[in-house]
């Protein structure tokens, strides 16, 4: 098998593995995988197998068999990796500026009319 849908594999076959389909009702991860048990499955396992299903007949479709599928990052999400943002004006080089909370206040120094001085914010 091509690698382009080897990490799309295992990810299928370790969310059936522990599915309930799987470990409680004791059926087979095949028989998770058809009608009428393919609904008790959660949507991470049901979007896998369908991105499986795309994967493999992208494999067969002349118009990407010159460049291949595109890859699918199923193990950097599995290691538990996050992907830059790229979208919304960032770029994936920009860094993030931390905050403390208080930007937003205003601190004034106020001297009474007993001489003290006090912090207004």
């Amino acid at each position: 098998m091509p690698s382009s849908c080897k990490d799309i594999r295992a990810a299928l076959a370790e969310c059936l593995q522990s599915s309930e389909c799987v470990l409680i009702q004791r059926h087979q991860p095949t028989d998770c995988l058809r009608p009428p048990l393919l609904e008790t499955l959660p949507t991470r396992c049901q979007q896998l197998k369908k991105g499986y299903g795309e994967c493999k007949r992208g494999m067969i479709d002349m118009r990407k068999r010159f460049r291949g599928n595109q890859p699918i990052a199923v193990s950097k999400e599995l290691e538990g990796e996050k992907s830059p943002q790229l979208y919304a004006g960032g770029g994936t080089g920009s860094a993030v500026k931390g905050t403390s909370g208080h930007e937003d206040e205003k601190v004034e120094t106020v001297v009474g009319l007993d001489g003290e001085k006090r912090v207004v914010r």
